[in-house]
């Protein structure tokens, strides 16, 4: 189930806001003010926050300047307080939506949906016989051996070969979507990447990467665990 935390102190609005949210099948916690939800968000964790701007201890715009530092959730601001500069200060935090009050509740939903769907987790693992993927740890365990943790880059490569399975993804295009930040990219980095992976993976599975001469590599095991989603 989604869980979604609201941060809004209107007693009436909140109230309204987690019938509207929970009979869509989301699971809603409310709080009213920037300790609360500080407190909450480091005790839970969350797929999307509903925020307010106004509060009694702060403004919604402080709230998302913490969590910007110390989380990756997508967030919304939902408020009265529309003038330009909240908009643009909201948009500059990294605000997905930016719904004024009064609004209507069907946009309400169609907006989180928008978001939700923008933003769908990642899964966190993929179990390949003998070996264990973990994606929000960024670990590979192979069984009876300790985990190896591998750079984000490698992991996004990882991922990015699985997602566009079973079709062969060229070395130019894993370039430019994965590796093109880093400071001297080339396709020696996509190759070296590569290599990474399969000593992770081990012996029984380094050729579930496979190399296509001349074009690039392709996935050829499962995509991912049907519970992890």
């Amino acid at each position: 189930m989604i869980r979604v935390l609201l941060v809004e102190d209107d007693p009436s609005l909140g109230e309204a806001l987690v019938d509207l949210l929970e009979q869509n099948s989301f699971h809603v916690d409310w709080k009213k003010t920037v300790a609360d939800a500080k407190n909450h968000l480091n005790q839970s964790d969350f797929d999307l926050l509903i925020l307010d701007i106004g509060l009694p201890d702060g403004t919604g715009l402080d709230l998302a300047h913490w969590i910007k530092d110390n989380f990756d959730i997508p967030f919304i601001f939902m408020t009265a307080m529309n003038t330009a500069e909240n908009r643009l200060e909201g948009f500059e935090l990294g605000a997905e939506e930016f719904i004024p009050k009064p609004f209507h509740f069907k946009e309400l939903l169609l907006r989180v949906d928008h978001v939700l769907k923008a933003h769908k987790r990642s899964p966190r693992t993929l179990t390949l016989e003998n070996v264990e993927i973990n994606f929000e740890e960024l670990s590979v365990q192979i069984q009876g051996e300790d985990k190896q943790y591998l750079s984000k880059r490698d992991f996004e490569l990882l991922k990015f070969l699985i997602d566009h399975s079973p079709k062969v993804v060229s070395r130019e295009e894993i370039l430019d979507q994965i590796l093109g930040e880093n400071q001297f990219p080339s396709l020696r980095t996509v190759d070296n990447s590569i290599v990474r992976l399969r000593q992770a993976l081990g012996d029984q599975q380094a050729d579930i990467i496979r190399s296509i001469r001349g074009i690039g590599y392709q996935w050829q095991g499962v995509k991912y665990d049907e519970d992890s989603e």
